[in-house]
């Protein structure tokens, strides 16, 4: 199927505007199917994903599978399985009946049907016969009642724990991790110790986080935590990933990272 027919087939099934953007660049880059007024793909994907693969790049490891857990429309799992290059697989887990929706139809678009397995369910019940080097996730942000609920029910569930938190998404990965893989997450820095406590929980170690900051002279906004079945050591604390400088350009390492998903810059 075409993407004109893809963003149709949505526009019909649920009933609203779709937009299509690039999700990663070059002459065969793939896109990513949004509604225009739902829950959108954000930089706590793009590096997210970044994290991961450079995570990869550390340990020496390229695998040929990866889970993603609570995908979304796709962003952060689409994004891992470009950078792990032709031939790797993606299975995705996605609660949300209208996110779930846009996975597939993502996944559609792309053509990467053959690669991606893109699973509706709750991932606090996810039971796979199969183990990972790489899991991703990207948790809600908010416990319930620290905020005003969205009455958009996209909205809602990716920026408020009503499928679970962070504990919830690393015990899962828990469950399907190999013994010398990692998962990768994201979530506030205010929240930092909370994520480090559900994590170890979990029965995982957080074995190295980066705070990302909006913008030079602001404070972190979020941190990206790599997390394995035990720690060789302290914590390593990455400095800090700065998004954009002082007068809002993009900074040199975040054009670097977009430089690795194929963008010009």
């Amino acid at each position: 199927m075409s993407w004109d027919a893809e963003i149709a087939a949505l526009e019909v099934a649920l009933a609203e505007p779709i937009t299509l953007d690039a999700l990663t660049g070059g002459p065969t880059g793939w896109r990513l199917a949004q509604r225009a007024a739902g829950h959108r793909h954000s930089v706590d994907d793009v590096l997210t994903a970044h994290y991961a693969l450079v995570t990869l790049d550390e340990l020496g490891a390229r695998p040929a599978s990866a889970l993603d857990l609570g995908s979304g429309i796709g962003g952060v799992g689409l994004l891992v399985l470009w950078g792990l290059g032709a031939g790797a697989r993606l299975v995705c887990v996605e609660a949300q009946a209208i996110s779930h929706r846009l996975l597939v139809g993502n996944v559609a678009g792309n053509g990467l049907a053959d690669r991606v397995e893109p699973r509706l369910g709750d991932l606090r019940a996810l039971a796979l016969d199969e183990r990972f080097a790489l899991i991703t996730g990207s948790p809600p942000y908010f416990p319930l009642g620290t905020g005003v609920l969205p009455a958009d029910a996209q909205k809602a569930h990716a920026r408020f724990e009503l499928r679970g938190d962070v504990g919830d998404y690393a015990t899962t990965a828990a469950r399907h991790l190999c013994d010398d893989g990692v998962f990768v997450c994201c979530f506030p820095t205010a929240q930092r110790a909370r994520a480090i406590a559900r994590i170890r929980e979990a029965g995982l170690a957080v074995v190295a986080y980066r705070d990302v900051v909006p913008r030079a002279s602001l404070r972190p906004l979020f941190t990206l935590f790599a997390c394995r079945r035990r720690g060789d050591g302290p914590c390593r604390v990455d400095p800090p990933l700065v998004v954009r400088t002082r007068d809002g350009a993009l900074s040199d390492e975040m054009q670097a990272v977009r430089r690795r998903f194929g963008f010009a810059a």
